[in-house]
């Protein structure tokens, strides 16, 4: 019983500095910028408007018949082009992972969305006064998107927050902003998460291991509350009302 009490005190205090972390993280989650902890500073949040021939479209069966491992078709606009966007292997979610095929609508031509085409996608998703400085292609995982698995193109401008836009590659679609305010968010937010790993979430081993060692902290607790009953550690005083003669 000597050990388990030993280890139950320790443990507690690895526990407390956990649930100090919760509430430091929260309190800073109430008071910062959402925009600037998103990675939004610099977002462009205007859509471009794109008019489309409908009578030079090719016909989506047509693409379909040429692409007979797709098991869906979406219209899509990339730098005010008109396209199809085939998706191959279809994830849960858009972060999952994904294999997708570009298809100019018009011409019926695959699209490789290639370091050039990034960065114009970048650009235009992008309305700080930086420049262009570094393009790098990166495959799963990525530092600062933790959550996206599929290969994404990294466009690095040159401003006063290293602002990062981050464009999938197979789809063009903008999968995020990352910036240095983002990236101080971060840090409160694996804290809070305990997203040590940097999964991207709450679902991690140190989450199951931390809700695992607070039920053994409440039942070995438990218990040696009873041990102690029996050891007649708690003893309850009686109140005696004396009168007065």
């Amino acid at each position: 019983m000597r050990l388990i009490r030993k280890i139950h005190k320790w443990v507690s205090v690895i526990i407390g500095i956990q649930l100090l972390l919760w509430l430091l993280s929260g309190i800073f989650f109430n008071m910062m910028d959402h925009t600037k902890a998103a990675g939004n500073t610099y977002k462009n949040r205007e859509h471009q408007h794109v008019e489309v021939e409908q009578a030079s479209l090719i016909d989506p069966v047509v693409v379909l018949q040429a692409n007979k491992s797709s098991v869906s078709l979406v219209p899509t606009q990339l730098l005010g082009k008109p396209y199809y966007l085939l998706t191959h292997t279809k994830g849960l979610y858009k972060h999952f992972k994904n294999h997708y095929t570009l298809v100019n609508a018009y011409t019926g031509e695959k699209l490789v969305l290639d370091e050039s085409l990034a960065v114009k996608l970048a650009k235009q998703s992008y309305t700080g006064p930086g420049d262009v400085i570094a393009a790098n292609l990166l495959a799963y995982p990525l530092e600062d998107l933790p959550k996206q698995k599929n290969a994404s193109w990294q466009i690095n401008f040159s401003d006063n927050i290293n602002t990062s836009v981050y464009i999938e590659a197979e789809s063009g679609r903008v999968v995020g902003h990352s910036d240095d305010d983002k990236r101080f968010a971060d840090i409160f937010f694996m804290l809070h998460f305990m997203d040590y790993g940097n999964v991207g979430g709450f679902n991690s081993v140190q989450m199951m291991l931390f809700a695992f060692i607070t039920l053994w902290l409440s039942l070995t607790g438990f218990i040696w509350t009873i041990h102690l009953g029996f050891k007649g550690q708690y003893k309850i005083k009686k109140r005696s009302n004396r009168r007065s003669k």
